[in-house]
């Protein structure tokens, strides 16, 4: 069997090798910090629906514990 690799095929084998995951770095940098969390909190605040859902989320909870809370007192 007779292959010929041209250079084309050659550079790219090398490409693939040596490519760096410049988008992935900061992730990568938060997960051998340990701090997977803190990253994912900074991403979802610094997304504008990702705020505002946070921000629902938080109102609906205290809103149930408030409703469970007044009901236990016997308010309503």
């Amino acid at each position: 069997m007779n292959a010929i690799m041209t250079n084309f095929d050659i550079e790219s084998a090398e490409a693939r090798e040596t490519r760096k995951w410049e988008g992935l770095s900061e992730i990568d940098q938060a997960i051998r910090d340990n701090r997977l969390m803190e990253y994912r909190i900074k991403k979802s605040w610094a997304d504008p629906w990702g705020r505002k859902l946070t921000i629902i989320g938080i109102f609906v909870i205290l809103a149930v514990f408030a409703f469970l809370a007044g009901a236990s007192f016997g308010l309503w």
